[in-house]
């Protein structure tokens, strides 16, 4: 194994264990604070996490297996189950993402409406409907013999070994790729770029007041002025940063997998096996960037943390003070005797 896999598999390595804790995080949090769980996005958030965590601990680990030893890193009939996850997976996590920003458009473009628009029943039909989508292109797969080992990836995915099969496994990988990637990408800008405009017209209007009552407060302290301005340029950009964090992942981690893809259907151009790894991890990241970019940095989520693990130390401690309670008592025993 040369320098190029070491450093891949030390990539696949460190984002395997990010992922895992980060994700487990989250389930924890949906697991402690009810609020969250009453709310519609949980069920989307819970969807994503338990894909991300599936990828993690039967992917992840075969395609580092299939990086150390150059080839297939199990049998036929695992590695068909593991393509047959990739495929599903893949597919479900973007159209989760996808499912969380029209959730997020409704809640900003009708804040007034959005729990009669957006209840858990909605919620739970948009997630079946993320399963039945996503698990169309990969049962379609497994029937037509699609599914297995791809070395350019090292990893267990879609492929097809048969020549004379080159343009119909072309036509199948491209609807696939529009059907999910493409699909949830343009859903993800169009969603993202209403609620980026409803958020800079109250932006715009809060700026209004704010300019008004700063004029009418003559005697106002200079300084306090500047806070007020320095507030307002902070509020114009958090918008925009956010929705640049949704879907910008989104395209670093998914579109060198998806353009290699579409690229190595060409045969005119070679593609590197290196590259084509590392593509795959970089697929693969989305997995350990999901938690912090949807959940974990979200108020409730950091609130659900502290007090989960508040609840850790105070146990510890309880044990602690008892067993140096125990300990004293122990010890007066035989002094009174």
């Amino acid at each position: 194994m040369n320098s190029w896999d070491a450093g891949l598999a030390g990539l696949l390595v460190g984002t395997m264990g990010v992922s895992l804790l980060s994700n487990a995080l989250v389930l924890l949090c949906l697991l402690h604070s009810a609020d969250i769980r009453r709310q519609a996005p949980a069920l989307f958030t819970l969807n994503l996490t338990c894909g991300n965590l599936l990828c993690t601990v039967v992917n992840m680990p075969l395609t580092l297996a299939g990086v150390v030893a150059q080839r297939q890193p199990a049998g036929d009939r695992l590695c068909r189950l593991a393509a047959f996850l990739d495929t599903f997976l893949a597919a479900n996590s973007m159209l989760s993402m996808a499912a969380l920003s029209i959730d997020r458009w409704v809640a900003v473009v009708f804040p007034l409406s959005y729990r009669a628009k957006m209840r858990l029943r909605d919620a739970a039909l948009m997630v079946a409907y993320t399963w039945l989508h996503a698990l169309t292109f990969p049962a379609a797969a497994l029937a037509l013999s699609w599914l297995g080992f791809h070395q350019l990836y090292a990893s267990c995915t879609l492929c097809s070994r048969r020549p004379d099969e080159r343009l119909r496994f072309a036509v199948f990988t491209g609807a696939f790729h529009a059907l999910s990637f493409l699909l949830s990408f343009v859903v993800l800008c169009c969603t993202y770029l209403k609620v980026l405009k409803v958020a800079r017209f109250h932006c715009k209007r809060i700026d209004v007041i704010t300019m008004q009552t700063l004029v009418l407060l003559v005697d106002i302290h200079p300084s306090v002025r500047e806070r007020c301005l320095e507030e307002q340029k902070r509020r114009r950009q958090r918008a925009t940063k956010k929705i640049s964090t949704f879907i910008g992942t989104f395209l670093v981690c998914f579109a060198p997998y998806v353009i290699t893809r579409l690229v190595e259907l060409s045969s005119t151009v070679p593609i590197g096996s290196h590259w084509g790894v590392l593509s795959k991890c970089l697929a693969y990241s989305k997995a350990a960037s999901d938690p912090f970019v949807y959940s974990l940095l979200r108020h409730q989520y950091r609130k659900s943390c502290r007090e989960i693990l508040n609840r850790l130390l105070n146990r510890r401690s309880l044990r602690s003070s008892g067993l140096t309670g125990d300990s004293h008592s122990q010890n007066i025993l035989p002094a009174s005797e």
